[in-house]
């Protein structure tokens, strides 16, 4: 097993062990927890596809989770000075801010909008769109096979919560929308909380298997993995390190742009 994790103060030893002792999996099953950022889980299902080639295991679970509601925030050890101590908000230190640069990742996004010359209205008119096509999705129950419901124990006796359904979708205002501050540049800024990436709690995992497993456990695959490839580039403008490392697979795969019927791209 493979599980992306970032955030992972206060969660305790081995992230993705924990997940897979208490899902119930075999203790003696092999886990690893991967921390590449934005990419963690990416680079789990990267890492699965490996080991599956290199004939380490034949099946392989990959993903990502992430309670950033639950992120806490630090105090640093040593003496207590005169005056207080100052508390680090574990999701800003570990999970968005560029230590080279010692600002927020947001500032880096404004970077490559003026570099690329991206506008706060095109960011607007992107956000708004992701938001009703998330609403679509739901509607339409188009990831109705692929969503499990959680049961959220609650206290005093009351009933749990069971969420079912991503939130995000539902806490936007489209008629302020185009009205928000921008965050981290005041003047000629351009991203805002509500064209920026939002701070979530969710997990996705899939289960990679060779041909020969899957004929085995006759298990009917959903996709075949053709290839894969890394890119990175200074850490200032990572928003495109996605444009770096496609060309890579394309060349690496033989395969022509204008025949990828659909490109997803996970990057905040």
């Amino acid at each position: 097993v493979y599980i992306g994790n970032v955030c992972s103060g206060s969660l305790g030893q081995a992230p993705a062990r924990q997940a897979v002792i208490f899902a119930g999996l075999p203790k003696s099953t092999i886990c690893t927890t991967v921390n590449k950022v934005c990419a963690s889980g990416m680079k789990s299902i990267m890492l699965a596809a490996q080991g599956l080639q290199t004939g380490a295991q034949d099946v392989i679970l990959a993903g990502g989770m992430e309670s950033m509601s639950n992120v806490p925030f630090f105090l640093k050890r040593g003496e207590t000075t005169y005056g207080g101590m100052q508390l680090i908000d574990g999701i800003v230190f570990d999970g968005l801010t560029d230590v080279y640069n010692k600002f927020h990742m947001g500032n880096c996004a404004e970077n490559t909008a003026k570099k690329l010359e991206i506008t706060r209205q095109e960011q607007d008119e992107y956000a708004i769109n992701s938001y009703k096509r998330s609403a679509a999705a739901y509607e339409n129950k188009v990831f109705a096979d692929e969503l499990v419901p959680v049961s959220v124990p609650q206290k005093r006796g009351a009933p749990p919560v069971l969420f079912a359904e991503d939130e995000e979708y539902k806490r936007v205002n489209f008629d302020k929308f185009t009205k928000l501050a921008t965050v981290f540049q005041k003047e000629n800024g351009t991203v805002t909380a509500g064209n920026a990436s939002t701070l979530n709690d969710g997990a996705a995992a899939l289960v990679l298997m060779t041909a020969e497993a899957a004929e085995k456990l006759n298990v009917t695959p959903i996709a075949k993995v053709v290839g894969f490839a890394d890119g990175e580039c200074d850490p200032i403008d990572f928003p495109i390190a996605p444009a770096i490392a496609i060309p890579k697979l394309l060349e690496k795969t033989g395969v022509n742009k204008d025949d990828v019927s659909l490109w997803e791209i996970n990057e905040a």
